[in-house]
This record gives structure tokens, C-alpha cells and sequence, in this order.
């Protein structure tokens, strides 16, 4: 079975994204000299998995950033929504997680870049995670779009490595324990 892996930046408050799903408070942090890992993290994957939110944050990006397929995780998004130039890129699915990595494992995937804060949550409480680096972001922006939410019961994770950057960014690894 396919593993799930999570790289994400998230405010000192926990937020991934305003609540319009503006990023603009990442993009003020001066770490164009620091290497936090995403082109090696990126190289790791095999598909990317991502909601409608974050598809659209992306697309706002201007060009397309991922080589790595990407499948949209939507109950609402439609294939006719992904323009034509991005439809051998992105694909629109509404399976539910555990049977999304089934699909995977069937195309062999073995690892999955789980991305955006609502699709993270569903492939945690599913037990689909392997590890994940959250990076800290030294910023307080009081609301918006929170990385993880209520869970079900605990969710044990283990510490594997601390890195912190001159800009004030921390990068924390974790591996989830076995429950």
C-alpha cells in the first residue's frame, strides 16, 4: 500500500492559509538562500493528492509548479474545470482516501505528497500518513485555514529531526507511531 507524506509550511498560530486561501504571509518570508528540503521532497513522491482549495491557490501561482501528477481530491470539482493545458497534469477524483490509495498502489505509486489542510486531515483520521515536516513560520495571522483540526482520538507522533533557519523558520520532522 502506498504511504502518505506531508510537507507543509504553517503559521506560528497554525493556520496553512487565510481563510480566502491566500498564502501572501508565506511569500513575505526571506528564505530565498535556505534549502528547507522541497525539491528532494518532491523528487520522493510519486503523485501529488490535494482539494480543490489548494488546486486553485496553485493555479493562481501563475505557471505550473508540479511535474509530478496531481489528483484533486473533490466531491464538488469536476474534470471540465481543469483547463486543457493541465489535463494530462491534474485529475479530478472523489474517492475517499483509503480507496484512492488503493488506486494508487493498482497504478504503482508508492508515495503520496498529501497537500491542503481538509485533505491532510481526512489521510490522518484514515491512518494513511507515514511522516510529515512542518515548517514554522514565525508569523501570527490570527485566522484562516488550520492544518489540523479536531481528531478523533490522539494522534501519537514522534519527533526525528529539528531545523532552524536564519530567516526564523523551523522545520520539524515527524514520524506518526503505530497505534
Amino acid at each position: 500500500m502506498p504511504t502518505g507524506h506531508i510537507m507543509m509550511a504553517m503559521s506560528l498560530d497554525g493556520f496553512v492559509a487565510r481563510t480566502d486561501h491566500r498564502l501572501d504571509w508565506l511569500e513575505k518570508q526571506p528564505t530565498e538562500e535556505e534549502d528547507h528540503g522541497f525539491a528532494a521532497f518532491q523528487d520522493s513522491v510519486d503523485v501529488i493528492v490535494m482539494g480543490s482549495g489548494s488546486y486553485r491557490t496553485v493555479r493562481g501561482f501563475g505557471a505550473w509548479p508540479y511535474t509530478k501528477p496531481v489528483v484533486v481530491l473533490s466531491r464538488t470539482m469536476t474534470a471540465a474545470e481543469i483547463p486543457d493545458h493541465l489535463r494530462d497534469k491534474v485529475e479530478v477524483s472523489d474517492l475517499a482516501p483509503e480507496d484512492l490509495m488503493k488506486s494508487f498502489d493498482a497504478r504503482g505509486f508508492n508515495r503520496v505528497y498529501v497537500d491542503g489542510g481538509a485533505i491532510i486531515r481526512s489521510f490522518l483520521k484514515a491512518g494513511l500518513v507515514e511522516d510529515m515536516r512542518i515548517t514554522l513560520v514565525p508569523i501570527l495571522i490570527g485566522e484562516g485555514i488550520r492544518i489540523f483540526g479536531e481528531t478523533e482520538g490522539d494522534v501519537d507522533l514522534e519527533l526525528v529531526s529539528v531545523n532552524s533557519f536564519p530567516s526564523g523558520l523551523v522545520d520539524l520532522d515527524y514520524r506518526l507511531k503505530a497505534a
